[in-house]
């Protein structure tokens, strides 16, 4: 009885062990079924949009965000429309621009050279495939309901819910890897996941998007922060990326 008790802490050690060994073997394999699945959902959104079958769910959608009486005003009080458009501009590039180049200088500060270098073409390939897309497609931006903020480019898919999932949700994925504590983890990526959803919903609510050009940006950013987290597993496990677990540039 004795010796199992003393052999106990070294059991829970070894099982510890091996639950973070089998959960390393697994994040890679999710990450990939990940990318799979939101590729095919923004293929099947694409196929769906161009052969005109969102057309009454987008307008529904969309009616159902304005006033009945006059199509010009959102539901709700004047403020939350004011609210609206502080939340899109999070997604705009001005904003994700500075917030990737804040995140960067912290990487590089904290002696995560590579984990930076990392993050800039993970952003920028991002922001080519979104500009890419939005030229294949040309979609109409919607006529349904006046637009209640500003637009200069096509529609399909949606910049700004492209961009926010790409930018928010790689950088959440990526500080997360290299931060050892499992609150900030959490905290990280369901934050990078909340900025994500309220930035293309505010795309609908003010009338600039249709709806099923906020779901399909939201699947390709979600399929490249996938890829992007894939890459970023393969690279620390050969040592070419930084992890949580290694000491700043200044302890080194």
């Amino acid at each position: 009885m004795l010796a199992l008790t003393k052999a106990r802490p070294f059991l829970d050690r070894g099982k510890q062990l091996w639950l973070r060994l089998r959960l390393n073997e697994a994040v890679p394999l999710l990450s990939l079924a990940a990318l799979s699945l939101f590729a095919w959902a923004f293929v099947e959104i694409a196929d769906a949009v161009m052969e005109g079958d969102t057309h009454a769910f987008d307008r529904a959608i969309l009616l159902a965000l304005r006033d009945g009486a006059n199509l010009a005003d959102p539901l709700g009080p004047s403020w939350v429309e004011e609210v609206g458009r502080d939340i899109t501009a999070l997604g705009g590039n001005a904003i994700l621009t500075f917030v990737t180049l804040a995140t960067l200088l912290y990487l590089l500060m904290t002696g995560k050279a590579h984990a930076a270098l990392l993050l800039a073409a993970a952003v920028g390939g991002g922001m080519l495939l979104s500009t890419l897309l939005k030229l294949g497609f040309e979609r109409p931006r919607p006529d349904l309901v006046p637009h209640a903020a500003r637009v200069y480019t096509a529609s399909f898919p949606s910049g700004h819910a492209t961009l926010s999932a790409v930018t928010y949700l790689t950088l959440g994925a990526l500080l997360a890897r290299v931060q050892p504590n499992r609150r900030l983890k959490a905290f990280l990526l369901g934050l990078a996941l909340i900025l994500t959803v309220l930035v293309g919903a505010s795309r609908v609510y003010l009338g600039v998007h249709w709806p099923s050009d906020v779901l399909a940006g939201w699947c390709v950013g979600a399929a490249w922060a996938s890829l992007c987290w894939f890459v970023a597993l393969q690279l620390q496990r050969r040592g070419q990326v930084e992890t949580g677990h290694e000491p700043a540039g200044e302890s080194r």
